[in-house]
């Protein structure tokens, strides 16, 4: 082979290795990167036209310049345009609907966005994307109205309330409380119409209720209900520590508790299980009894309740009982039941069947059972010595559930019979009441009917 030859054969290998290097680069090189910029719409596919769409546009090389369109289906307009555009590898972009929107009666929409980003693929003109997101526009609130309620509320009691409620988008309904719950609303009778137990707390010194509908486009509505509030005063009792209380029961029970493990002082061990344990035993209870179920009730039927027969009530609802040890505070704590003994371990037979949805031990409140009766109605029975159902079990109208006992936190045999609407304790005494579940349970149903059947 001859020298010029072999000059040659090394030239086309050092443009061939040169070649193959810069395409190695240029593959692996971030100005050249292939990936398109990455673009995302914050929504839920619906738009009421009040707030801005908020679009984010990501590229790792950096944003060249982006296009955002609104595509009706008689125009489209340029609702945000950028180009050239200082890089960033980040944009967000706030863009509100143009006047002819408004006008417009197309329900259905469409965002164009189209982005370039400054790589130098492509022959230096950057990777382009086009992406497009459907959206349905909504400028309606749900239309809602007040079907009929309870005329009145008392304080630590109960209300029912029946109502109406429209929308073809319709997300989220509620009764929104002045204290921050809220109190779930369940499909009633027929389409559009719902039914919720409402309750007034014992610990709130005012109640305010108010229906609140949403849709899923942001569109809200509200409507107050307009309940006439009785007030009632509950019992104050000042409780005096004993020492041999505190030597014995108070004792007995730190043994068994987690969180009094290592405490020796007396009153600690009280506060600990007056405060913490309690507060972690209603936080059970509320728990499970704050679930509403989410298919249709046609009606509800609710008898008289008496769980236990011949019993004398030996503790009252609401008792705010506040404890000192030799003159000074020391702890506080409500009485969120209804206290009733008679025979030592007598049978406790609710009047109304349902769904056992817990029955365990439950520190301070002993061994007990939880009833669900529908509508977010619950009843608790508290200190039993035997349980006579499981978990899941459905139960008749008085069946025996179990035996008064003193376990828990419990000076003697009794029952501690609780009624709760929502997760919300309220007085058992409206619901051992005939006449009370007829005024403000059987005829509001009843009266309901009468204007659902009417209106369809």
């Amino acid at each position: 082979m001859s020298r010029r030859n072999s000059k040659s054969s090394v030239g086309i290998l050092l443009i061939f290795g040169l070649f193959i290097g810069g395409a190695v680069y240029m593959y692996n090189s971030v100005m050249f990167e292939r990936d398109k910029p990455e673009v995302s719409l914050e929504t839920n596919g619906y738009w009421n036209l009040k707030k801005p769409l908020k679009i984010n546009i990501d590229d790792v090389n950096g944003i060249k310049s982006y296009k955002v369109i609104l595509e009706t289906k008689k125009e489209k307009v340029v609702l945000s345009y950028e180009q050239p555009l200082e890089l960033s590898n980040f944009v967000e972009i706030e863009v509100a609907p143009p006047r002819t929107v408004f006008m417009a009666k197309d329900k259905n929409i469409k965002i164009i966005v189209e982005a370039t980003d400054s790589s130098k693929w492509n022959f230096f003109n950057g990777n382009s994307v086009v992406k497009k997101f459907s959206l349905i526009i909504d400028k309606k609130r749900p239309k809602i109205s007040n079907i009929d309620h309870s005329y009145k509320i008392t304080k630590g009691g109960s209300a029912l309330v029946v109502v109406k409620a429209v929308d073809d988008n319709l997300k989220d309904l509620y009764i929104e409380t002045n204290f921050g719950k809220k109190f779930k609303l369940e499909p009633f009778y027929k389409d559009g119409y719902y039914i919720s137990l409402i309750a007034w707390p014992v610990t709130q010194k005012y109640f305010k209720a108010t229906l609140v509908a949403t849709d899923r486009a942001g569109n809200k509505a509200k409507s107050y209900i307009p309940l006439y509030l009785k007030n009632k005063a509950y019992r104050v009792s000042n409780i005096k520590l004993s020492d041999r209380f505190l030597k014995g029961k108070i004792a007995e029970l730190a043994e068994d508790f987690v969180e009094t493990q290592g405490i020796n002082d007396s009153i600690e061990q009280f506060i600990m299980i007056n405060e913490t344990v309690r507060a972690k035993n209603e936080k059970l209870i509320h728990q499970i009894t704050s679930k509403v179920s989410d298919e249709m009730i046609g009606d509800f039927k609710i008898h008289r309740m008496y769980p236990l027969k011949n019993a004398q009530v030996v503790a009252s609802f609401g008792d705010h009982r506040k404890y000192s040890y030799k003159g000074s505070p020391v702890s506080e704590s409500y009485h969120l039941g209804l206290d009733m003994a008679s025979n030592s371990q007598a049978s406790i037979k609710p009047q109304n069947g349902g769904k056992v949805v817990y029955a365990d031990y439950n520190g301070l409140y002993g061994n007990m059972p939880i009833i669900d009766h529908g509508l977010g109605l619950y009843t608790l029975y508290g200190h039993c010595s035997t349980l006579y159902v499981n978990e899941g079990d459905i139960i008749d109208p008085k069946t025996e559930i179990a035996s008064t006992g003193a376990s828990g936190y419990a000076m003697g045999d009794h029952l501690h019979f609780g009624v709760l609407v929502q997760g919300v304790e309220v007085r058992p005494a409206e619901w051992m009441d005939k006449k009370w579940i007829k005024l403000n349970i059987t005829n509001i149903i009843k009266n309901a009917k009468k204007v659902i059947d009417r209106d369809n």
